[in-house]
């Protein structure tokens, strides 16, 4: 299949296997390919047959076979091999790490467990029952406004793509009823799986993320196994965190993560969890509002 590769001129036995959200592309994570690459890391987004766009149809558990077989590869080249992904893609990320115990680290980034983000349309649950008549074959979801950015300017940009029906660098314009269906069984079976994940975990989410909540961040580090652990929640991205207005923190604390999980591992030190400072002051902006009402 398709990739997008980054190698670091620094020779680095570190690489990352980084997988894309739902029915997309590499280019969502082009961005933080790039940094990492930058930052010593070699890095490798591969399209996955029947997951990536105009791939096909396929099931979850291939899904789960096809990002397998990328980090098996990677594997046989470099000594470090950790996993990140996007949206649906860092569950599917999840689902790797339950499989391979070996990985050096997991960055969970806007991971998706349930579509419940502020906004997601109220018929949204129904497209699950969709899938067991004739509309999975006819029927699209189409994504719309504001296409997970805060960002304007990019969210503009990105509009015209999507009325061209057009591959953007956060998404495609449409996903199919049978992809949303895989994507639910892949998220109900990974949320069974947290529990044995000891994997490093570092999860970054957006407080405002309208396409998965905050929630199911918080499952996450509620459930994970992991004994060395960061959670870092920004204030000014929606969903879409490697394209949107806090891209650079995400690439740093991203890069940062995997340098302190391979320090982490020599030392046995666990990190606490990390709130962003830019968040804590609006928490206590909105803690005083409520306290005036």
């Amino acid at each position: 299949m398709n990739a997008t590769e980054f190698s670091s001129a620094h020779g680095n036995d570190h690489a990352v296997l980084l997988l894309h959200g739902l029915s997309s592309s590499p280019l969502e994570l082009r961005f933080l390919a790039r940094f990492l690459a930058d930052e010593g890391f070699a890095t490798h987004t591969p399209e996955l047959r029947g997951y990536s766009a105009g791939t096909g149809h396929e099931t979850m558990e291939r899904w789960i076979d096809a990002a397998l077989n990328e980090f098996d590869a990677l594997a046989t080249r470099y000594r470090h091999v950790s996993i990140c992904g996007l949206s649906m893609g860092a569950t599917l990320a999840a689902a790797v790490a339950q499989r391979r115990p070996g990985a050096r680290a997991l960055l969970l980034l806007s991971i998706t467990l349930n579509y419940d983000g502020w906004a997601i349309p109220w018929y949204r649950f129904l497209l699950d029952y969709a899938y067991y008549t004739p509309l999975r074959l006819r029927y699209r979801y189409r994504e719309h406004e504001p296409y997970g950015l805060r960002n304007e300017a990019l969210r503009s940009k990105i509009a015209r793509a999507m009325q061209k029906g057009e591959m953007s660098e956060v998404g495609p314009a449409s996903i199919t009823v049978p992809a949303l269906h895989e994507a639910s069984r892949l998220a109900h079976a990974v949320r069974k799986e947290f529990k044995s994940i000891c994997t490093d975990c570092l999860i970054i989410h957006a407080i405002d993320d309208e396409t998965s909540s905050p929630h199911n961040a918080r499952f996450v580090g509620k459930n994970v196994g992991a004994s060395f652990l960061r959670t870092i929640w920004l204030d000014d991205s929606y969903h879409m965190i490697t394209s949107d207005n806090e891209r650079e923190v995400v690439a740093r604390e991203c890069a940062l993560f995997l340098r302190e999980s391979a320090a982490a591992s020599e030392s046995n030190n666990a990190l606490t969890p990390v709130v962003s400072r830019a968040l804590a002051r609006r928490l206590r902006q909105l803690a005083t509002v409520a306290r005036k009402a």
